[in-house]
């Protein structure tokens, strides 16, 4: 269990240290132009909105499949 949580946080920061190397040289290496169609153009908080996002959209289909379920249940209780 400890080996399996041991090799996911790696995986994770190796995928975070990637992530963080791949904007420092999109923004070092291309114009202006290029960069704000990539990263949009507040390009200082791209992780943060990043996350933001993915958070809003798991929280909605979370809401989506619970109304589901619920519904379903709901259903077949009566």
């Amino acid at each position: 269990m400890f080996k399996r949580i041991f090799w996911v946080a790696v995986g994770v920061g190796i995928g975070i240290v990637t992530v963080t190397k791949a904007q420092a040289y999109v923004k070092a290496n291309t114009p202006d132009a290029a960069r704000q169609f990539l990263l949009g153009p507040d390009q200082s908080n791209v992780p943060m909105r990043t996350l933001e996002g993915l958070v809003k959209e798991f929280n909605e289909t979370r809401r989506a499949r619970e109304a589901e379920l619920n519904n379903r249940y709901n259903v077949q209780a009566d």
